[in-house]
């Protein structure tokens, strides 16, 4: 159950699940709660200097509830906005002032209270003119502040919202580049023929690609499916000084005349990541309706028709696929990450004997107990991995958070090699001595690492007085390569039901020795 804290009527405006506090009513913080709502919109009032003071208030009211609540609990305040209000002068600007500050202090309270997350209000009402943000019936059938007819679109709104806060969204953008990236088609027009930058359209598309630069660096993996001869783009790349994308900004590319969806499904092969992490760009309708036909758990937005909507169409797509409450460390390395990748994979073609290869990749292993520092990203961990996870359950860091102060034992995994640092890239999570949740980034496979991880994990647990360790597998649509893999590690299969396997190993003589080719360190 998550709670609604509101001055005005919003059950209309959220889904099932969510209860609701009296109008402008803290006296009642129910401790129960899954999680919390701050959505306090300005109220109907023509004194100014009234208005302003009961908006200050509510300020003070947040701050108090949130001293109340657990820490370890999530608080999503919305941001006020002038929906209505009616001050009597051109230079009386006490209220947009006192909203302006409210606001502030939201944001201001974040740096305090790890679990309140701000939500700005304002991008859902810019959607719309002001006169269709209310309907004065409802407010004065019910005190509607806000239009009831707009219920869905906020309800899609909110829990794309949702997803920002919990950190999911697409993984990798698939660019064509003629007339997409750039205007005009570089076999026809040359290096020095295609539109990019100067006037337009070339400046449209130059904007589209500094647009693009900018969400390669926030985490998402920027790729090229494009139908051209690949020596022609290589020396535009390299050429033409106006183009802001280049080779290095791809973390792979499939630049030949083989239709898109092979080409689509050879690059996701490549990553290793899912087809319904997938975005595909595309000025071509046939190209777009081949992917969604063939390829249809590929995201195909429609591009627009002519280059002075791609502005329109970056900030509509990203808010779509890519929008995100905040970005980490292992975000901003993505691109980076997945063509160390690349390189490992050529590596091992000069290695007959695979210890041998695995022993000259100099591979470093970090575990840490989980921090405000890492948190976060174990959090984006169990929302976004799919493929090797064991159980498959979603949790927020406010999850994580209680979990630590019920007294589960929360590990990351960090992985870096002579090509590179990977980051964290895995989690465990033990509750008294069930795993509950046991993941790794599906880049980090094939080297024997998660092995090696869950071993150490289970030799910390022995070191700390446990006998015994239970786990669970069940399956879902998307982690079949795992059904076997607590078989692999020792565990026995003790029961099972509708593929869900439940499995325990003794840990007195457990074989908990890790190659040594791993150099392990605990933080």
């Amino acid at each position: 159950m998550v709670y609604v804290f509101r001055n005005n009527t919003v059950e209309r405006f959220f889904p099932k699940g969510y209860c609701f506090s009296g109008y402008d009513d803290i006296s009642s913080i129910p401790v129960d709660a899954d999680g919390y709502v701050w959505f306090y919109q300005v109220p109907v009032k023509y004194d100014q200097a009234v208005l302003a003071d009961e908006i200050d208030g509510y300020a003070q009211k947040l701050s108090y509830v949130l001293s109340q609540i657990d820490a370890s609990k999530q608080m999503v305040a919305l941001t006020m906005e002038w929906i209505y209000a009616v001050p009597f002068t051109d230079n009386d600007h006490r209220l947009r002032a006192t909203i302006e500050g409210y606001n502030a202090t939201l944001f201001m309270l974040c740096e305090k209270h790890a679990n309140l997350k701000v939500v700005d209000f304002g991008e859902f009402c810019r959607r719309y003119p002001a006169e269709e943000l209310m309907d004065w019936k409802f407010y004065f059938i019910s005190q509607m502040g806000l239009n009831p007819s707009l219920h869905k679109p906020f309800k899609a709104w909110f829990a794309r919202k949702m997803e920002s806060i919990a950190l999911k969204r697409k993984k990798c953008l698939v660019l064509d580049l003629d007339n997409t990236l750039w205007g005009g088609v570089l076999g026809e027009d040359g290096i020095d023929g295609i539109k990019i930058g100067g006037d337009y359209p070339g400046k449209a598309f130059l904007y589209f690609q500094e647009a693009l630069v900018e969400l390669g660096k926030s985490g998402v993996i920027l790729t090229v499916c494009s139908k051209n001869n690949e020596q022609d783009v290589f020396d535009a790349w390299e050429k033409n000084p106006f183009l802001v994308l280049k080779k290095e900004h791809f973390a792979t590319y499939r630049i030949n005349w083989t239709d898109k969806a092979t080409n689509i499904q050879e690059i996701a092969k490549e990553l290793n990541i899912g087809l319904d992490s997938f975005v595909f760009v595309d000025d071509n309708p046939t190209e777009r309706e081949l992917i969604k036909q063939l390829l249809p758990m590929v995201e195909v937005p429609e591009f627009p028709e002519q280059p002075y909507e791609l502005p329109v169409f970056f900030q509509k797509m990203v808010n779509d696929y890519f929008k995100v409450f905040d970005i980490t460390d292992e975000d901003r390395k993505k691109t980076q990450q997945y063509k160390a990748n690349a390189l490992r994979v050529q590596e091992q073609r000069n290695f007959g004997d695979f210890t041998d290869f695995l022993r000259s990749l100099d591979i470093c292993i970090t575990i840490e107990e989980a921090n405000d520092f890492n948190i976060q990203r174990i959090a984006q961990m169990t929302q976004k991995t799919n493929q090797f996870n064991l159980t498959t359950r979603r949790y927020t860091d406010a999850d994580v958070r209680q979990f630590l102060k019920d007294g589960w034992k929360v590990w990351c995994l960090g992985v870096a090699d002579k090509f590179g640092d990977n980051g964290i890239t895995g989690c465990v999570m033990v509750h008294g001595n069930e795993i509950d949740t046991m993941l790794l980034s599906c880049r980090i496979l094939g080297k024997g690492i998660e092995f090696a991880f869950v071993k150490k994990i289970l030799s910390l647990l022995r070191d700390a007085g446990a006998k015994e360790t239970r786990a669970t597998f069940i399956p879902t649509a998307k982690n079949a390569q795992v059904s076997d893999f607590y078989d692999k590690c020792g565990f026995t299969c003790v029961s099972e039901e509708n593929g869900t396997k439940h499995y325990a190993m003794s840990l007195a003589d457990a074989d908990l020795e890790t190659a040594d080719y791993y150099h392990i360190t605990i933080k």
